[in-house]
C-alpha cells in the first residue's frame, strides 16, 4: 500500500509515438525510461521521489510486458548495487532514491561502480532534497559526483527537458563507460506538463539474456591492480569522452542575444526561477525570450571548458547562479577564467546568499543587484515588469506566523507510546533518549519534547551505543521504526547491541508500513502483497539476532501496558539489550484502507458502527493535562457560555477517528474522567433501534428525577 495509487495514470505509459503525454514529472521519467530501452529498474522510496517508486510499482505489469525487471529495494545501497548488471552487460539500468541521505547510504556501491565503470548505460535518478521544504540536513549531490567521477545532469524543470535528459544520461553513460546521476528537485518531480511521446522500446539485452550468457571482464573488477588503472582511466579516457559527448551533442543550452556586456550561468534546475526573475525585471517575456544571455548547465559536472569560455568571451562580467554551499561550479569557472587569462569578472556568492534556498524573492533581488552594479544599461527604464508584485507589503502579510512544527496525524498509534514514555520519566526521572528517522521523530516537538539525537535511518539504537555503561544508575532509551529496522537497523543497531551486550532499552515502533516515505509495504507488513513477501515478524528477526529480553505489544493505544512494559525494561536486573516492539497499524494508512470498504458497506445498506469520543463539559475542569499528554490535532479547547467558568474546557472535534488515545492517556495518567465513548451506528437494525429507545427513556427518567431533587429559589418580585 502506498500514499496514493497511480493505476489510472500509468496507462499513459502505453501511448504510441507521436501522441501527447500529459502528467507529472515522475510519470514522465518512467515513460522516458521505457522509451530508452531500460532493462531493469530498482530503488528505495524517499522524498521527493517517493511517488516515482509508487509509479514504478503500479506500472510493474507494463514493465514486465516489455521485459523490464523492477525491484523495490531494501535500501539505497541495495538499489545502487543492482547497477552491477550494467558493468559487464550492455543492459541499460536505472535506480532511484532520495539524496543526499540516500546517496550516503549507497556510497559504497556507487564508488565501486564508478571505479570499474559500466558497459551498459547506468542512470542514478536522485531526488535532490535541498531547500526550505526539505526534511534532511542541507547538502548537495554535487560533491559526491565530483568525488567519484559520476557525471551529474540537472535538466531544466519542464517535461521535454527532463525526458530528453533521461535519454542523454543513458547515451552519455555508454559513451564514457561511466555511471550518470540525474538530479530532480521536488518541483521537477511534481510539475505538470506535456511532451510528444516516442515508442516504448524493449531492451535489446534483458537480464534474462545476461543470466543465460554470463560474461566477465577482469579489468572492470575493483581489485588491485585494476583499481589503480581505473583512476587513470577516469582522467585520461572517461572524462574526455564525457566532455566531448556533452559538447558535440549540445546538452547544455544557450539562450538570449549573442552579444551583451553581461550574462548569466545557471544550473538547469534553476532556469525557471532565473527566467521568472528576469520577467519580473522586464528583461524576459512569458515565453522565455531573454534580453540577457543565459548559459544553462543541464550537465553541471563535468563542465565543458571551451563552451563556457566562448560564452564569457565577449562579456565584461558573468553571474553564476548556484544553489547551496560550497560554490563548486563558481570555483571551477573562476579558476578556468584565471587560467585562460580572461578579463571577464565572475560574480556569484556575495551577490547571492552563501547558503539557503534561492527562492523567487532571493533570485529577483540578487539578479537585480548584479545588473544594477555591472550592466545598468541593460535595465529597462522601469526597473520592474508590470506583472511584478507591489513593493508595498500588506501589514497582515508581514506579521510573523505562529510556529507550526510537524506532528503526528490524528489517531496516530505512535502518540500513546510517547505519552507513556513521558509518564515513565515523571516517575523515574529523565533519561537519555536517542531518536531515529521516521514519523516517531516528531516526538522531539511539543507536547512530548523527547529525544536528543537523530543520526540516520535505522541508527537510533546505534547512536546510543556509547552510553553502554552498566554501572550507571539509568539506562538509555532509543527508538527505531519498522522501516528503519529493515533498512539498516537489524544489523547496525540490533546486531551491534547484541554483540556489545548493550544494556539499553530499544523501542521498535511497528506501524505495519514504511509510513514516513508514503506507506509502502515492507517485510513485516500485515498486508498480502501480490509481488512481494510480507508478514515476516520483527520479533522473530530480533530473537534471531540473539536478543533474549523481548516484549511484544500488539495495541499501542493501551497506554497503561506500554507504560508498565517500559518501566519493567528500565528497572529489570536482566543485563543486555531490552527490546520492546510496539505494534499498531498506521492510522493514515488504515483510513485509506478502511474508508472504501465502509463506503461500500454503507451503500449496500449494511450496519456500520463507528466509535467516536467526546468530553463531558460538566465534568471537565479545564486544566488541559490531557492535551499536554496527547497533542492530538482533534483534541482542542472550547469556551463555554458560562460566566462562572473562565477557563476553556477540552473538546474533541469532528475529525476524531475513534482511536481512544485521549481516554487511555487520561486513565493511565489518573486524570479527570471527563472522556466518554459514543458509537455512531449507520443503517441500524431493529435491535439497535429498540436499545436506543430504551436508553432515551431511561436517561429521560433519570434526568427528571434529578431535576426534582434540585434546589430551586423562587424569584421574589422587585428583587434581584
Amino acid at each position: 500500500m502506498a500514499e496514493r495509487s497511480f493505476q489510472k495514470e500509468v496507462q499513459q505509459l502505453k501511448i504510441a509515438s507521436g501522441d501527447t503525454f500529459r502528467g507529472e514529472g515522475i510519470l514522465a521519467i518512467t515513460k522516458a525510461l521505457l522509451e530508452n530501452g531500460v532493462g531493469y529498474v530498482a530503488g528505495y522510496q524517499g522524498a521527493p521521489i517517493s511517488h516515482l517508486m509508487d509509479v514504478l510499482a503500479d506500472a510493474e505489469e507494463i514493465l514486465t510486458e516489455l521485459g523490464v525487471h523492477f525491484e523495490a529495494s531494501a535500501s539505497e545501497a541495495t538499489a545502487a548495487a543492482t547497477l552491477a548488471a550494467s558493468v559487464h552487460y550492455p543492459i541499460r539500468g536505472a535506480v532511484t532514491f532520495k539524496s543526499t541521505v540516500g546517496t550516503n547510504v549507497a556510497s559504497d556501491a556507487l564508488a565501486n561502480l564508478a571505479s570499474g565503470g559500466v558497459t551498459g548505460g547506468a542512470l542514478i535518478i536522485v531526488g535532490e532534497d535541498y531547500g526550505e521544504g526539505s526534511s534532511i540536513m542541507q547538502e548537495r549531490s554535487h560533491a559526491f559526483a565530483m568525488k567519484s567521477s559520476i557525471w551529474l545532469l540537472d535538466p531544466r524543470p519542464n517535461l521535454p527537458s527532463i525526458v530528453k535528459a533521461v535519454g542523454d544520461g543513458f547515451r552519455l553513460s555508454e559513451a564514457s563507460n561511466s555511471p550518470v546521476m540525474l538530479q530532480v528537485r521536488i518541483r521537477s518531480c511534481h510539475l505538470l506538463g506535456e511532451f510528444t511521446a516516442a515508442e516504448n522500446v524493449r531492451p535489446p539485452t534483458t537480464v534474462k539474456d545476461a543470466l543465460e550468457n554470463p560474461q566477465r571482464d577482469y579489468e572492470r573488477i575493483v581489485l588491485p591492480p585494476s583499481s589503480f588503472m581505473h583512476e587513470q582511466e577516469k582522467v585520461t579516457v572517461r572524462m574526455p569522452a564525457a566532455v566531448a559527448y556533452i559538447g558535440d551533442n549540445h546538452l547544455n543550452e544557450i539562450f538570449g542575444p549573442d552579444d551583451a556586456p553581461a550574462g548569466i550561468v545557471c544550473q538547469g534546475g534553476m532556469y525557471n526561477a532565473v527566467i521568472r526573475a528576469l520577467q519580473r525585471l522586464g528583461l524576459a517575456d512569458v515565453y522565455g525570450q531573454s534580453d540577457i544571455p543565459l548559459y544553462v548547465l543541464n550537465v553541471t559536472y563535468p563542465l565543458v571548458d571551451e563552451e563556457f569560455l566562448a560564452f564569457a568571451e565577449s562579456k565584461s562580467s558573468v553571474l553564476v547562479v548556484e544553489e547551496g554551499h560550497p560554490e563548486y561550479i563558481e570555483q571551477a569557472l573562476r579558476a578556468l577564467l584565471h587560467k585562460s587569462g580572461s578579463t571577464t569578472t565572475l560574480h556569484g556568492k556575495g551577490t547571492f546568499p552563501m547558503a539557503g534556498e534561492l527562492t523567487g524573492q532571493v533570485m529577483l533581488d540578487s539578479i537585480r543587484l548584479y545588473l544594477q552594479e555591472n550592466a545598468a544599461q541593460l535595465m529597462p527604464a522601469q526597473a520592474r515588469a508590470s506583472n511584478a508584485p507591489s513593493p508595498e507589503v500588506d501589514a497582515t502579510l508581514a506579521r510573523a506566523l505562529p510556529a507550526r512544527p510537524p506532528s503526528f496525524c490524528i489517531g496516530c498509534p505512535e502518540r500513546p507510546i510517547f505519552a507513556a514514555t513521558k509518564m515513565v520519566e515523571q516517575e523515574l526521572g529523565a533519561h537519555h533518549i536517542a531518536s531515529d528517522i521516521g514519523c516517531h521523530l516528531f516526538s522531539i516537538n511539543a507536547p512530548f519534547n523527547l529525544g536528543a539525537t537523530t543520526m540516520g535511518y535505522g541508527l537510533g539504537p546505534a547512536s546510543a551505543s556509547a552510553f553502554n555503561d552498566s554501572s550507571a544508575g539509568r539506562r538509555s532509551i532509543s527508538f527505531l521504526g519498522d522501516g528503519g529496522f529493515w533498512h539498516n537497523g537489524l544489523t547496525s543497531s540490533i546486531g551491534n547491541a547484541v554483540f556489545n551486550n548493550n544494556d539499553g532499552v530499544i523501542i521498535i515502533v511497528d506501524n505495519f508500513y514504511s509510513a514516513a516515505t508514503g506507506g509502502q509495504d515492507i517485510l513485516s507488513s500485515r498486508a498480502d502483497n501480490k509481488s512481494k513477501s510480507t508478514n515476516h515478524t520483527i520479533k522473530h528477526a530480533v530473537e534471531g539476532m540473539g536478543v533474549g529480553w523481548v516484549r511484544q505489544i500488539d495495541r499501542t493505544y493501551d497506554v497503561g501496558r506500554v507504560q508498565a512494559t517500559l518501566k519493567e525494561a528500565l528497572t529489570t536486573e536482566v543485563v543486555g539489550p531490552k527490546v520492546i516492539i510496539a505494534s499498531s497499524e498506521c492510522m493514515l494508512n488504515r483510513q485509506r484502507r478502511v474508508k472504501p470498504l465502509v463506503n461500500k458497506a454503507l451503500a449496500d445498506g449494511k450496519r456500520i458502527a463507528r466509535t467516536r469520543f467526546g468530553v463531558d463539559e460538566d465534568i471537565c475542569t479545564g486544566d488541559h493535562a490531557c492535551i499536554r499528554l496527547s497533542g492530538c490535532p482533534s483534541l482542542s479547547v472550547k469556551t463555554l457560555n458560562d460566566p462562572l467558568r473562565d477557563d476553556p474546557v477540552a473538546s474533541i472535534d469532528q475529525h476524531c477517528v475513534g482511536c481512544g488515545n485521549c481516554g487511555e492517556v487520561a486513565d493511565a495518567a489518573v486524570l479527570c474522567p471527563s472522556f466518554y465513548q459514543a458509537d455512531v451506528i449507520s443503517n441500524p437494525g431493529w435491535w439497535d433501534r429498540t436499545c436506543s429507545r430504551l436508553r432515551r427513556r431511561l436517561i429521560t427518567a433519570l434526568q427528571t428525577r434529578r431535576d426534582k431533587r434540585r434546589l430551586v429559589f423562587d424569584e421574589v418580585p422587585g428583587e434581584l
